[in-house]
């Protein structure tokens, strides 16, 4: 495909997407359609979708419209492209522009491609940062990998993965989260992560899961645990633990007895865990909100009633788990959230609700330290 076929390709794909499609699901749709649609068509159509939810509403004011027709003008137009080139309207082409295409204007100040109902919360959870965060989320995000010390060291992994033509670069200061600089999409038939060298898993949650207290004959419970990272992360940092990962929806865990058996690790799958728990990681549904970057499309999907309902289900699970934890233990609570309602506020209600927990921690990451948006609160049991 020619770059003004990808981007008619993306002008369809988009319209489906603001028409209220998951943009996962319009992506496929139009993959299954253009059988003829290469590897290099699938991937750079993706960019160019998910680069314009990024940032929709600035994309859509300098092309005109909120329509995928605008947002690919617009992104054209910041891009710095030959427009008349791409709207010839040829063969696979869009079509020309028409004259108020042509002639408009873009406005001085854009938008700051946030929904308008949230920007009151988002500025008030990051005060000064709110702007250069909104910024940092019209950006794609890093991908990052993490080490497993249970089967080798950063050193040697990032060997590893260059004899592979992966490039990776150590986070500073915590050497091992990898951020892969080039060939990232070699990784999955790579030996090193075949092998369970490495895994994929954002910068802040590493960091997060590296501040939990761990020691050899622990019983550590992953409360919420989805495909499993947070119990491999644990496990990987201290053997010797008993770890047991349970998720409302099991199927969830599906590949994780996979993912343990590659990393060297041994993790029970629990439908109903029983305490008590030295250690209970909640990371639970939130709104994402730290996540933008990777899920664009969820920042224009979210709104205040799904919001509320999100809260109601954090407060229940952090009532479920809190009696699995033993006396003198821990309760980690963890949302990739940068919204105080699903963060600060939910520990003090939690508080307000449950003696017997004191506060050991709390702390934000932001994408301008180099990962997602993410939250830990870390409770200890009288």
């Amino acid at each position: 495909m020619t770059p003004a076929a990808r981007i008619a390709a993306a002008i369809t794909v988009l319209d489906q997407i603001l028409s209220g499609s998951p943009a996962e699901q319009a992506l496929l749709r139009w993959s299954r359609a253009s059988r003829f649609a290469g590897s290099g068509d699938r991937m750079a159509l993706r960019d160019l979708v998910f680069g314009a939810l990024r940032r929709r509403d600035s994309l859509a004011a300098l092309g005109g419209s909120l329509t995928g027709r605008g947002l690919m003008i617009g992104h054209a137009r910041q891009a710095e492209l030959d427009l008349p080139a791409i709207f010839t309207g040829a063969r696979h082409d869009p079509a020309p522009l028409t004259e108020a295409e042509a002639a408009l204007t873009p406005p001085e100040t854009l938008p700051d491609d946030l929904p308008d109902w949230l920007r009151p919360a988002w500025t008030a959870a990051l005060g000064p940062q709110a702007a250069e965060v909104a910024r940092a989320m019209t950006d794609r995000a890093p991908l990052w990998l993490r080490v497993n010390p249970a089967r080798t060291t950063p050193d040697a992994a990032v060997a590893a993965l260059a004899a592979e033509g992966i490039d990776t670069v150590p986070a500073p200061d915590f050497p091992q989260a990898l951020r892969m600089t080039s060939n990232e999409r070699a990784l999955a038939r790579s030996a090193a992560y075949r092998d369970g060298l490495v895994e994929l898993q954002d910068l802040s949650p590493q960091q997060a899961c590296a501040l939990l207290p761990l020691a050899p004959g622990l019983r550590v419970l992953d409360y919420c645990a989805g495909g499993g990272g947070k119990a491999l992360a644990l496990g990987g940092r201290q053997p010797g633990m008993t770890i047991t990962a349970h998720d409302a929806l099991p199927d969830r865990m599906a590949d994780l007895p996979a993912r343990a058996e590659r990393a060297g690790l041994r993790i029970a799958l629990e439908a109903r865990p029983r305490g008590p728990f030295d250690l209970v990681v909640t990371d639970v549904p939130c709104s994402g909100s730290g996540t933008w970057r990777r899920t664009p499309d969820a920042k224009w999907r979210l709104d205040a009633a799904q919001l509320d309902e999100l809260l109601a289900l954090q407060a229940h699970i952090l009532d479920r788990a809190a009696p699995l934890v033993g006396p003198g233990g821990h309760l980690a609570y963890m949302t990739c959230s940068l919204l105080t309602a699903e963060n600060e506020d939910q520990i003090r209600a939690f508080h307000a609700r449950q003696s017997g927990f004191v506060a050991v921690m709390q702390r934000l990451w932001t994408p301008l330290q180099g990962g997602d948006g993410f939250f830990l609160a870390l409770l200890r049991r009288d």
